[in-house]
Protein backbone atom coordinates (compact mmCIF):
# COMPACT_ATOMS: atom_id res chain seq x y z
CA UNK A 1 0.00 0.00 0.00
CA UNK A 2 1.33 3.42 -0.95
CA UNK A 3 1.80 5.87 1.90
CA UNK A 4 3.17 9.38 2.05
CA UNK A 5 5.85 8.18 4.50
CA UNK A 6 7.51 6.26 1.63
CA UNK A 7 10.47 8.36 0.36
CA UNK A 8 10.08 6.88 -3.14
CA UNK A 9 6.49 8.14 -3.33
CA UNK A 10 7.56 11.62 -2.23
CA UNK A 11 10.39 11.55 -4.82
CA UNK A 12 7.87 10.71 -7.56
CA UNK A 13 5.70 13.66 -6.54
CA UNK A 14 8.75 15.92 -6.40
CA UNK A 15 9.82 14.93 -9.92
CA UNK A 16 6.30 15.43 -11.24
CA UNK A 17 6.01 18.84 -9.59
CA UNK A 18 9.40 19.97 -10.89
CA UNK A 19 8.43 18.98 -14.46
CA UNK A 20 5.10 20.78 -14.15
CA UNK A 21 6.84 23.88 -12.78
CA UNK A 22 9.21 24.00 -15.75
CA UNK A 23 6.31 23.62 -18.18
CA UNK A 24 4.21 26.25 -16.39
CA UNK A 25 7.07 28.76 -16.47
CA UNK A 26 7.60 28.02 -20.17
CA UNK A 27 3.92 28.64 -20.92
CA UNK A 28 3.94 31.88 -18.93
CA UNK A 29 6.95 33.11 -20.89
CA UNK A 30 5.52 32.04 -24.28
CA UNK A 31 2.20 33.81 -23.72
CA UNK A 32 3.80 37.18 -23.00
CA UNK A 33 3.08 38.55 -26.49
CA UNK A 34 -0.62 37.62 -26.28
CA UNK A 35 -0.99 39.61 -23.05
CA UNK A 36 0.59 42.75 -24.52
CA UNK A 37 -1.56 45.87 -24.85
CA UNK A 38 -3.73 45.98 -27.94
CA UNK A 39 -2.73 48.70 -30.37
CA UNK A 40 -5.65 50.98 -31.14
CA UNK A 41 -4.52 52.22 -34.53
CA UNK A 42 -7.82 52.75 -36.32
CA UNK A 43 -6.12 52.92 -39.71
CA UNK A 44 -4.75 49.39 -39.58
CA UNK A 45 -7.42 47.54 -37.62
CA UNK A 46 -11.20 47.80 -37.81
CA UNK A 47 -13.43 48.18 -34.77
CA UNK A 48 -14.49 44.52 -34.66
CA UNK A 49 -10.92 43.35 -35.11
CA UNK A 50 -9.82 45.54 -32.18
CA UNK A 51 -12.64 44.16 -30.03
CA UNK A 52 -11.62 40.63 -30.96
CA UNK A 53 -7.98 41.41 -30.16
CA UNK A 54 -8.97 42.92 -26.82
CA UNK A 55 -11.07 39.84 -25.98
CA UNK A 56 -8.17 37.55 -26.86
CA UNK A 57 -5.87 39.68 -24.71
CA UNK A 58 -8.29 39.43 -21.75
CA UNK A 59 -8.47 35.65 -22.13
CA UNK A 60 -4.67 35.41 -22.31
CA UNK A 61 -4.38 37.53 -19.17
CA UNK A 62 -6.85 35.29 -17.34
CA UNK A 63 -4.99 32.16 -18.41
CA UNK A 64 -1.76 33.78 -17.23
CA UNK A 65 -3.31 34.54 -13.82
CA UNK A 66 -4.30 30.90 -13.47
CA UNK A 67 -0.82 29.77 -14.48
CA UNK A 68 0.73 32.17 -11.96
CA UNK A 69 -1.53 30.75 -9.22
CA UNK A 70 -0.56 27.22 -10.25
CA UNK A 71 3.13 28.16 -10.19
CA UNK A 72 2.73 29.47 -6.64
CA UNK A 73 0.94 26.28 -5.58
CA UNK A 74 3.71 24.14 -7.10
CA UNK A 75 6.39 26.23 -5.39
CA UNK A 76 4.58 25.79 -2.07
CA UNK A 77 4.36 22.02 -2.56
CA UNK A 78 8.07 21.81 -3.40
CA UNK A 79 8.84 23.85 -0.28
CA UNK A 80 6.75 21.42 1.80
CA UNK A 81 8.74 18.54 0.30
CA UNK A 82 11.99 20.30 1.17
CA UNK A 83 10.74 20.97 4.72
CA UNK A 84 9.46 17.42 5.23
CA UNK A 85 5.84 18.58 5.51
CA UNK A 86 4.58 17.36 2.13
CA UNK A 87 1.59 15.06 2.27
CA UNK A 88 0.48 16.10 5.73
CA UNK A 89 -2.70 18.09 6.25
CA UNK A 90 -2.15 21.72 7.17
CA UNK A 91 -5.34 21.57 9.25
CA UNK A 92 -5.11 18.41 11.32
CA UNK A 93 -1.56 17.19 10.65
CA UNK A 94 -2.70 13.76 9.51
CA UNK A 95 -1.32 12.23 6.29
CA UNK A 96 -3.19 13.16 3.12
CA UNK A 97 -4.24 10.10 1.12
CA UNK A 98 -1.83 9.34 -1.71
CA UNK A 99 -4.84 8.96 -4.05
CA UNK A 100 -5.81 12.56 -3.23
CA UNK A 101 -2.27 13.77 -3.93
CA UNK A 102 -2.27 11.84 -7.21
CA UNK A 103 -5.22 14.02 -8.27
CA UNK A 104 -3.32 17.19 -7.36
CA UNK A 105 -0.03 17.09 -5.46
CA UNK A 106 -0.45 20.71 -4.42
CA UNK A 107 -3.33 19.88 -2.07
CA UNK A 108 -2.50 21.04 1.46
CA UNK A 109 -5.46 19.50 3.27
CA UNK A 110 -7.02 16.10 3.73
CA UNK A 111 -10.58 15.46 2.58
CA UNK A 112 -11.99 16.17 6.06
CA UNK A 113 -10.23 19.54 6.40
CA UNK A 114 -10.56 20.69 2.76
CA UNK A 115 -12.71 23.78 2.29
Amino acid sequence: MKTIEDPEIVALFKNSLERELIETIRLIDESREYRAPVELDQQSVGRLSRMDAMQQQAMAQDINRRRQHRKIAIDRALNRIRDGEFGYCAGCGEPIAVKRLEIDPTFEACVRCAP
